[in-house]
């Protein structure tokens, strides 16, 4: 059998025939997850692993694509290739599983998937706990104005001290509204309770039990943007959640508003998140995910001093891709040995 890993990491490359290990393995900053998916799909297994390398060879545009997937039996996939259906027909009569480096699906044709049946894994609740706190870290930096701050002592502009001086706001006593109460919605809410804010609404299909045990409300949407304080984005992308933050979502928040987004920049037209952040409309914003991404440098984004811009680095810490890495080779595996998948994506996912 063939696989094809699409990139994940920055790596070295090999191409391994059955049964032949090199002698001699270089070795980086992601050896352990590295090795373990090769012993994995390969070792154990006696599949034949061929890996596109992102870091010497760039990302892997359509046409590229469609020419790797041609007899694969699986494909080990990034978040940042599209698998459209031109993609997947191109996998055919061989593909039987796509398992993707996310939690997300939004880069994956699902029509296509169920209609050729093809099984689709995922790696939702490993990246839950490393997601959820790095939103806090971003809402924190946004709202106590922490970039600006280090600049200020980078460029040699810190003199005094001013009893106002970079202040910025503080989650005690306010309102923080979570938009999409599912893992990672709900793990944040669980996290900001100790900053002792004054309530927690989140916006979601349906009410969730688990959320109102801990003293969080449901409300709709325009409530929540009319009354928080703090408004963070978790969920899913989806056809019907496209653009879902735009000019009247923005312009219906409150003033002293920090807006935060840790799950797809897809969700958010970013034209009015400029015009919100430039005219003050809010008051800062704080994005680890934007569209497209990388976002370019001459963005508008990028000229903002209130707007805090991460690379999409929510889920990385070690555990997380470590485990990631490895749920990923295991929905692969359990396809191919006829076993049920650990993580299979379904709508209710």
């Amino acid at each position: 059998m063939r696989i094809s890993i699409t990139d994940i990491v920055a790596f070295e490359i090999y191409i391994l025939p059955k049964h032949e290990i090199p002698e001699k393995l270089k070795f980086s900053d992601f050896t352990a997850l590295q090795c373990f998916i090769f012993l994995l799909l390969f070792l154990f297994h006696s599949f034949r692993v061929e890996i596109w390398d992102n870091v010497n060879n760039g990302p892997l545009d359509k046409k590229k694509l469609i020419e790797l997937i041609q007899g694969k039996y699986a494909v080990y996939a990034s978040a940042f290739d599209i698998y459209d259906e031109d993609v997947i027909k191109a996998g055919l009569p061989f593909l039987r599983v796509i398992s993707t480096f996310s939690v997300g699906v939004d880069h994956i044709d699902l029509r296509a998937v169920k209609d050729y049946d093809i099984k689709l894994g995922h790696t939702p609740d490993v990246s839950t706990e490393a997601t959820s706190e790095f939103a806090i870290a971003l809402l924190l930096s946004a709202s106590r104005r922490m970039q600006e701050a280090a600049s200020v002592v980078r460029e040699g502009r810190w003199l005094s001290w001013t009893p106002l001086g970079l202040c910025g706001q503080g989650i005690q006593g306010s309102t923080v509204g979570i938009i999409g109460y599912g893992r990672i919605g709900h793990a944040i809410a669980v996290k900001l309770k100790v900053f002792s804010p004054q309530r927690i609404l989140y916006a979601s299909r349906r009410e969730k039990l688990k959320g109102n045990k801990i003293g969080a409300i449901f409300v709709d949407l325009n409530s929540l943007l009319r009354s928080s304080d703090f408004v963070i984005l978790c969920c899913a992308l989806t056809s019907d959640t496209n653009n879902m933050m735009s000019w009247n979502q923005f312009a219906a928040m409150r003033k002293n508003a920090i807006f935060v987004n840790v799950v797809r920049g897809g969700l958010v037209n970013h034209d009015a998140l400029v015009d919100a952040l430039r005219n003050r409309k809010i008051r800062a914003a704080g994005l680890d995910v934007m569209a497209p991404e990388p976002l370019p440098i001459d963005h508008p984004l990028q000229k903002l001093d209130n707007c805090v811009i991460m690379p999409h680095i929510g889920s990385a810490t070690v555990k997380a891709r470590e485990d990631m890495g490895i749920l990923v080779a295991k929905n692969i595996v359990a396809v191919l040995k006829g076993e049920r998948m650990p993580a299979e994506y379904s709508e209710k996912s």
